[in-house]
Parts: C-alpha cells; structure tokens; sequence
C-alpha cells in the first residue's frame, strides 16, 4: 500500500469515526434532555393543578407523551442541534465542549419547538376527549409555566454537565498522580469514579481521549500483573487504542 492509500484510508477512517462521534454526542444529548424535559413536565403539571396525588399526574404526563409529545421532544432537540449548529458554524458535526452544546440547544429554538408540539398534543387530546377537557385547558393555561420549567430544567442539566465534567478531570488528575507514585491501590480507587463519572458526560472529543488513554493504562498495568515496568511498545499500544 503506498502513502497517498495510507492517507486516503486514514481520512476515512477519521470521517467514521467523527460520524459515529456525532451519533453518538446527539443520541445522548437528545436521551438526556428527554428525561430533563419529561420531569419539567411532571413538575408543571403538578404546580398547575396541585390537588392531584401523584398518580394522577403521572397518567396524565404519561397519556401526553405516548400522544406524541415523547416524538414531538426527540424532534425539538435534533432540530435544536441541528440549527444551532448551522447558526454557530459548527461544520464538523462534533461538539468540542459543553458551552457549545449549551449554546446550540438554546439558539436552535428549543423552547419554541416544545411549545409547538404541546400545543399540537393538547388539542388533539382535546379533540379526541382521552383526558378531561377541564385538565386538557388548565395545562394549555399553565403552559408558559411548564415551559419556564423546562427551560430551568435544561439549564440545570448544562450545569451539572460542566460540575461531572470538573469531578472527572479531578478524578484524572489523582489517578496520574498515583500513577507517578506507582500506587495501583490508589489509581484503582479513582479509575472507578472516573467510569461512574464518565457514563454522565456527554461525549466530547477530548473528553473521550483522555478518560480511554488512562483505562487502556490501567488496564495494562492491572494485566501485566500491577508491574508499573511497561515497555516503549506497551506506552505507544495504549495511546493508539484512543
């Protein structure tokens, strides 16, 4: 194979994986606001009409999302990213950090895709009469308060994005720490926390390369029997697995 084959198949290799890094970070970003956007909805209802027991709230947020809303949020922050990456001029598809997950998702209108949505599902349920019409108008009534909640709910999140993140680079930086004093007992104790934390990190690029670089570390230490003594080949292996 000569160089100019070496290169080309490089430059693909790079664009899968920057596209399975895209499917990735949207999958996330869009199963995580999901979640976020379905508990602002439970709040908002429950502030709406606070006699209900919990029960109730719960079959009522349910009976909206399994209408549509579930589809209609799913498309409001695929949407969101979408545009906000258009307006930011993000062309690789990848996000480099959680500011600017954060800035597409609010400049990509995802307020006002929900706030279409739920109009949508409230009159169709209104039509079809499968929840109280009473209810069905009392949540139209109180929509801009459900939506402030999601916002809040939203913002939240971004929040607790950037607070796991700043716990992982702790994590990391104590496990090179011990790394340096060839303590595995020690580096095993923060490896855990940094696979617990890392499961609620939106992937980043950075993010990822950093975290697997010390798991492919770790893990080769741990196999070659917690000897610290790793060969120049061992070294470079662990780097190239990134």
């Amino acid at each position: 194979m000569n160089n100019i084959d070496i290169e080309l198949n490089n430059n693909l290799k790079n664009d899968i994986d920057n596209k399975i890094e895209e499917k990735e970070q949207k999958s996330f970003i869009q199963t995580t606001l999901g979640k976020t956007i379905s508990g602002a909805l439970d709040v908002g209802i429950r502030m709406i009409m606070p006699d209900l027991i919990e029960d109730e709230i719960i079959d009522i947020k349910n009976t909206i999302l399994d209408e549509g809303l579930k589809e209609g949020i799913n498309q409001a922050v695929s949407s969101a990213i979408d545009l906000g990456k258009s307006t930011m001029g993000i062309f690789t598809g990848n996000f480099e950090n959680i500011s600017q997950v954060r800035a597409a998702v609010k400049n990509g209108g995802i307020i006002d895709n929900i706030s279409d949505s739920l109009d949508f599902i409230l009159n169709k349920l209104n039509n079809s009469e499968i929840i109280d019409k009473n209810i069905v108008n009392l949540i139209k009534k109180g929509k801009n308060s459900i939506l402030d909640n999601v916002s809040k709910n939203i913002e939240n999140e971004f929040t607790n994005q950037i607070s796991s993140i700043e716990k992982l680079e702790k994590y990391e930086t104590n496990w090179k720490n011990y790394f340096n004093d060839k303590d595995f007992e020690g580096m095993e104790k923060e490896y855990k926390k940094i696979k617990s934390e890392f499961n609620n990190i939106i992937p980043l690029e950075n993010v990822i390369k950093n975290a697997k670089n010390i798991e492919n570390l770790h893990l080769l230490i741990k196999n070659n029997g917690r000897d610290f003594n790793l060969s120049e080949e061992q070294l470079k292996l662990a780097e190239i697995l990134v």
